[in-house]
Formats: structure tokens, sequence, C-alpha cells
């Protein structure tokens, strides 16, 4: 039996792990501050680098989509404490982003170059934009219960874990996944694209598109009114008919 002491410390140094990992994306995918980024390092043949760099990703989207189905958890915590479980994710994830920021490998080229000042100034501003706007749709839904803090909180406390209400606060009321238009923010506000960079971003695109048929699935099965909310509110742009704006403008008074 997992100590609550141990369990809690444990999910405290899996969420300050993902915490730095996070900082070091922001420097990572925005080529700054850091060590090693999407565009530092020594060039190897092309054809090797594209082939570690999709290898990296797709270990990534492996394991961030296979550990959060609901029949991975069933089977993964006979063998993880549930109240550690979604910790575990936590550091998973993290790890294969660490080892993916270590080896990827620049690519060279660019595909496009903006010189000019207000343009640069307005994509770093959509770049900045992406990241507050994936965390505030982090803490707009629980952002302690997504990366596995109020789960060994309670344990620690000894209260039962109780799952979330389905809520659409915010930015939901306006799209269904405000986390993923963050993140598309974030990959593809870049005043020099690069090679390495586009196949980053269109990779990482063509993941969340596919990661939200998954998700939502899982929605529409543990929250019934998902798929209501899924009729009226649009994926990614909040794009929608006057019938639809007049909604949610009424559901916001």
């Amino acid at each position: 039996m997992l100590s609550r002491i141990t369990a809690f410390l444990y999910g405290v140094v899996c969420y300050l792990v993902f915490f730095v990992t996070f900082l070091y994306a922001v420097g990572f995918i925005g080529n700054f501050a850091v060590p090693k980024s999407i565009d530092s390092g020594a060039l190897v043949p092309i054809f090797l680098a594209l082939t570690i760099n999709l290898a990296l990703l797709g270990l990534f989207a492996v394991q961030h989509s296979v550990m959060a189905r609901p029949w991975f958890k069933a089977a993964w915590t006979r063998i993880v404490p549930v109240p550690v479980e979604r910790s575990t994710y936590v550091l998973f994830s993290s790890v294969a982003l660490l080892l993916m920021f270590w080896k990827w490998q620049p690519m060279g080229g660019a595909i496009w170059s903006v010189r000019s000042t207000s343009g640069r100034v307005a994509l770093n501003a959509l770049f900045a934009a992406g990241w507050l706007t994936v965390l505030a749709a982090t803490f707009l839904i629980n952002h302690f219960d997504l990366f596995g803090l109020r789960q060994v909180w309670l344990y620690l406390c000894g209260r039962p874990y109780t799952q979330l209400e389905f809520r659409t606060p915010g930015l939901y009321r306006y799209v269904r996944h405000p986390l993923y238009v963050g993140w598309l923010l974030v990959f593809w506000s870049a005043p020099v694209m690069t090679s390495a960079h586009l196949v980053f971003a269109i990779a990482t695109t063509a993941y969340i598109l596919v990661a939200i048929q998954f998700e939502e699935r899982d929605l529409v099965r543990f929250h019934g009114e998902y798929a209501e909310y899924r009729r009226r509110v649009p994926m990614i742009l909040p794009i929608g008919s006057a019938k639809q704006r007049t909604q949610l403008k009424s559901q916001s008074a």
C-alpha cells in the first residue's frame, strides 16, 4: 500500500518535472534561452534527421495517446496505484518530450522568413498568446487535476477522488478545444519557419486532429451532454452559425 505522504511527494515531483519541461518547451520551439532548440545543433544527412525526428514525434504520440485511453488505465492501475496514475502519465509524457528535445535534429533551410519588424512582432505576439491560451485552458477546467496534483492531495487528506463535472467555462464556450488552439498558435507562429520546425508543426497538427477524435469519443461516453456540446460548439476555429452565437451569448449572460 502506497503511503499517502509518498504518493503526494511523488505527485509533486512529477509536476515539477512537467513544469521544467513546459518552460524548456517555450525556448525549444521559440529558439531562445535553451542550450538545444528546434533549429540548433550540427546538421546530419536530411533523411537521417527526418527519420530520427519522426521517430521521436511518434514515440511521444503513442505514449501520450495510449496511456490516456480508458482501457490502458484499467490495466495500468493494476500495477500503478490509482492515486498516482495521472502523475505517472504526466511524468512519462514529460520524459518523452525531454527525450525529443535532447535528440531532435535540425534540418536546415528556411521555408519562410519574415523580415519586417511588424510581421515578426505580430508572430512573436501570437506565439506568446498561444502559450497563455494553453495555460488558461488548463486552469479553466482544473489545472491541478489535469496534472495529477489534485489526485495525490485528496489521497493525502484521506478523501475519495471525485470526477470533475462537465463544464464549459470561458474559452470553452467558443471552441471545444482551446488547449489545442493554443498549441497550434505556438507551433505555427514562427517568424522563421525552418524545415525542422515545419516537420514538427505538421506532425503535431496531424496528431492533434487525430487525438481529438479519440478524446471526444471518450468524452461522449463519460459525459452524455458532450454530444450536444459537440453539435453546438466549433472544434477549433470559433466560427459558427448566428444561431450558435446567440445560444452562446444567452448561456454566458
